[in-house]
């Protein structure tokens, strides 16, 4: 079933299934994001909701308990739109139309739910409104069982509204209509499929403080109910937060039927794939709380688990910034990474929970010199480049001669850099469970040293770059020109012998701005990548043909680990295959003809597929190539976004 999701510009979110069942434990109408973009609490589920027609109880919410369904809302339920900024249901209870709206509040932690009800005119018995809310308040990641943890009470009672509290947390449910009648009870064993796919904890029990009930004795009634944080000030109208929403997204009003984009718009009107995908992208691009305590900016790196990561937020910085005009905010996004450069790293992520940074990777820092220099030639602000990205470029290119954290270094013999030990995973393909490193790469990168040598060439460190190039076309490149076209570059020159695995990590010595490689190297790359690991959905990350192969991302989370980096496919280098395709074809009309065509499935999946207006993180190997993990990711949209902006389609 396709899902569907609302974010907020903190990190917090809204999302669900478009027939109304919580499938994930990560479906709800408000997860709260209490410290910008981290400390996600899950504080609202969702409504029981029924109907009582005269003395009759309809139920026309569901959720599944157990391997049922208790409800009926799917029987009822005739339509589902997601709109600019909200989500809508329309439901058919034996002539008495229910539509549901929800929206989230931008910048607020707070969501809210809107009914009206409609009967029919010669509708003459009694029609009541029950709405029952399901509250979940505990860490998003986990779930809720009523004995586990400080259990919610109800602090206050108003008429129409309903304070609960549960250990520090407190959350304010309010109406414009209506009245609370105060029944506290507890719904036992919600399930959750997508969790019971995974191996995870799939029950939950939600604590209810009783209903909001609203007679509907006209023929058209409408109530709003808010749900929010105690800190939050309350007193929201619908109509008011859904334009705050439609700005934030850059929408205005309809102009002849097409909403378009108010500010930061790139140079041309947008294209419809263009503005589809610049909504989806807005999702991504959140607050984050500086050292001096205001907020910066920068980029959650996938729905609905993860946070924001310093490798996706440097790819993404093109996409989702630069290609859309939105040059400040890029600026602003980098500042608040480089704010954080130590020992020459920045953090690859911070802390869920403390917003601590951690430094783990080797490819990030590298990274984000190429978003700095993207930054500079996209005319970003010359003084926030010179006073505080060069400055961190620097460091890095310091960091990295001299030798950081995790055994990172450049080797003197050759000019390579060279990470980590057989315990370690620093390049992206980091999947490791229960002590296991699925890929191992410690040694020499492709891709690292890929990005090394294109980082020395940004920084005017020519002499160096050119040791570089010559000992990664001597140390990367088969001897043999036959083994060359069949397996192109090694992955990862190691202590004892180089990795031969067939991965796409080598496109990125075409594709970056400045490549080791001569024009006819660049080629069969390409030709290698394209033959072996290009699938309608992005780039394979090993060959069919290794014996390690996984060709399906499912099971518990050991075996979707062990898939992850093994043959799963990752829309997001269809991105840099596409720069390094059009590269080597010097930019043909039919190379350009060629490129369009392979965007064409990605597009069709922002339309039908897991998130609806969004693109996964993941898909499997083999056909049909189910999507999979988060299911809307930054740098998938952000590469997808940058192609049709670049392409014009």
């Amino acid at each position: 079933m396709p899902e569907w999701l609302l974010t907020n510009g903190l990190g917090g979110f809204a999302a669900g299934t478009t027939d109304g069942i919580n499938t994930r434990k990560y479906h709800g109408l408000l997860v709260a994001a209490t410290l910008p973009p981290v400390g996600r609490i899950m504080t609202f589920s969702r409504f029981v909701e029924n109907l009582v027609l005269d003395d009759r109880r309809i139920d026309f919410s569901a959720g599944i308990f157990g391997e049922d369904v208790v409800g009926q809302g799917q029987k009822f339920q005739r339509d589902f739109e997601l709109g600019d900024g909200f989500v809508r249901w329309v439901f058919d209870i034996e002539g008495v139309r229910v539509e549901r709206r929800v929206l989230v509040c931008h910048e607020v932690n707070a969501s809210g739910v809107r009914y009206t009800v409609t009967r029919p005119g010669d509708h003459k018995g009694n029609v009541t409104l029950g709405l029952w809310p399901m509250l979940a308040l505990r860490d998003f990641h986990g779930v809720r069982r009523r004995h586990d943890g400080p259990a919610p009470e109800i602090d206050a009672v108003e008429d129409r509204a309903v304070f609960i509290r549960s250990g520090d947390l407190a959350v304010r449910i309010e109406a414009d209509g209506g009245r609370f009648r105060q029944a506290p009870d507890w719904w036992y064993g919600q399930t959750y499929p997508q969790e019971t796919a995974r191996a995870m904890d799939d029950r939950e029990d939600h604590f209810t403080p009783g209903p909001f009930e609203v007679e509907c004795s006209s023929e058209v009634t409408t109530i709003a109910l808010w749900i929010h944080l105690d800190h939050d000030e309350g007193g929201f109208i619908w109509e008011q937060e859904l334009e705050r929403r439609q700005v934030a997204l850059g929408a205005t009003a309809s102009c002849g039927g097409e909403a378009v984009l108010r500010a930061a718009a790139p140079p041309r009107p947008l294209t419809p794939a263009q503005r589809k995908l610049a909504r989806a992208a807005a999702d991504f691009v959140v607050h984050r709380h500086r050292p001096d305590g205001g907020l910066g900016t920068t980029v959650i790196a996938g729905y609905p688990w993860f946070a924001d990561w310093g490798r996706d937020t440097f790819i993404c910085v093109p996409g989702l910034f630069l290609a859309m005009g939105r040059i400040e905010e890029a600026g602003q996004v980098l500042a608040t990474f480089a704010d954080h450069v130590s020992q020459g790293m920045v953090p690859n992520r911070f802390d869920d929970y403390t917003n601590e940074p951690e430094y783990n990777t080797v490819d990030a820092s590298l990274w984000f010199i190429h978003a700095a220099h993207a930054f500079r030639d996209a005319g970003g602000d010359g003084r926030v480049f010179s006073d505080r990205l060069l400055p961190a470029c620097r460091e890095i290119i310091d960091g990295y001669t001299r030798g950081t954290r995790f055994r990172i270094g450049v080797d003197e013999s050759d000019g390579l850099v060279t990470a980590g030990d057989e315990t370690t995973q620093l390049t992206w393909m980091d999947a490791r469970r229960d002590g296991v490193v699925f890929t191992p790469r410690h040694g020499k990168a492709v891709e690292i040293n890929a990005l090394w040598y294109n980082a020395l060439m940004l920084l005017g460190e020519e002499r160096r770059a050119q040791q570089v190039r010559e000992s990664f076309r001597a140390r990367f490149i088969a001897i043999d020109p036959e083994r060359l076209f069949e397996q192109g570059l090694h992955d990862v020159i190691g202590p004892d012998k180089p990795d031969r695995s067939v991965r796409p990590n080598q496109i990125f010595a075409v594709s970056l701005p400045h490549s080791p490689l001569d024009h006819e190297e660049q080629y069969v790359v390409v030709e290698v990548v394209r033959r072996k690991l290009l699938t309608p959905y992005g780039l394979r990350t090993l060959s069919a043909d290794d014996p390690r192969y996984q060709p399906r991302f499912a099971g518990p989370m050991f075996e979707r680990d062990r898939a992850y980096h093994n043959g799963t496919v990752w829309p997001w280098l269809i991105g840099p295959f596409l720069d390094a395709w059009l590269k080597v074809h010097h930019r043909s009309d039919a190379a350009v003809e060629q490129a369009c065509h392979w965007l064409g499935p990605l597009l069709e999946h922002l339309e039908r597929d897991a998130c609806l207006n969004s693109i996964s993180e993941v898909f499997d190997a083999e056909p049909p190539h189910r999507p999979g993990a988060c299911f809307a990711q930054a740098w998938s949209v952000a590469e997808v976004l940058r192609l049709v902006i670049e392409l014009e389609i």
